[in-house]
């Protein structure tokens, strides 16, 4: 079975996700922005072997410690897809704006795309490409769980900026319509921000992309 904790991070209380089979105990985290010793706390706690580094976007706040967690392990780092390597390639130019002193550039060892799979132990996530809020946002969902980790595309209640550099609104009222709502209500979502929450609540509530809302 996949487990999940959340772990908040950085002065964003940023969702950093670390998951992992309970029948191996490897473990990937998601979205290392930050606070690696919190992060660490978990790996420890929980007796896990870390295996990898998933990245929903290219926001500091999202990766911004990635390179750092990398050295620290030597474990590779997977995605986003390669949209986003504009905003990787200007973390440290971002660190120094929002003092975020650990942040590193890096090269992904694997860009992801629409349609790939990403396994952890005898776990196994489905990849979709999802952009607006940056252009090569991925969000990552584990069908057996009914569990999406959606980054910085839907939140409880709202949904991701799209005024950043090639931030587009359609692109992301699309990504949530055509990609997320199918893979059906009961799928429990963690947002990059916030409270989980289900695509059901929110097409039911979401003031921006609620179906009434839509259908208007």
């Amino acid at each position: 079975m996949l487990k999940v904790k959340i772990v908040p991070v950085t002065p964003f209380q940023q969702n950093c996700s670390v998951l992992w089979c309970d029948q191996t105990m490897e473990a990937a985290v998601v979205d290392p922005g930050g606070d690696l010793d919190k992060i660490q706390t978990v790996l420890d706690r929980e007796g896990l072997t870390l295996k990898a580094i998933w990245i929903t976007h290219g926001h500091i706040d999202h990766c911004g410690a990635a390179q750092t967690l990398k050295d620290g392990t030597g474990v590779p780092i997977i995605g986003p897809h390669e949209e986003d390597m504009f905003w990787i390639a200007r973390l440290e130019e971002d660190g120094a704006r929002y003092q975020f002193n650990w942040a590193k550039t890096f090269a992904p060892d694997q860009f992801l795309n629409d349609g790939d799979q990403l396994t952890i132990g005898q776990e196994t996530l489905d990849v979709f490409h999802c952009p607006g809020h940056t252009p090569g946002h991925v969000v990552l969902y584990h069908e057996g769980q009914k569990l999406a980790i959606v980054g910085d595309v839907l939140f409880k209640g709202s949904v991701g900026r799209t005024d950043f550099p090639r931030g587009n609104t359609q692109e992301l009222i699309d990504s949530i319509v055509q990609k997320l709502w199918p893979l059906g209500g009961d799928v429990r979502f963690i947002p990059g921000h916030g409270p989980m929450s289900t695509f059901a609540e929110e097409r039911a509530t979401n003031p921006f992309v609620g179906d009434q809302v839509l259908a208007g």
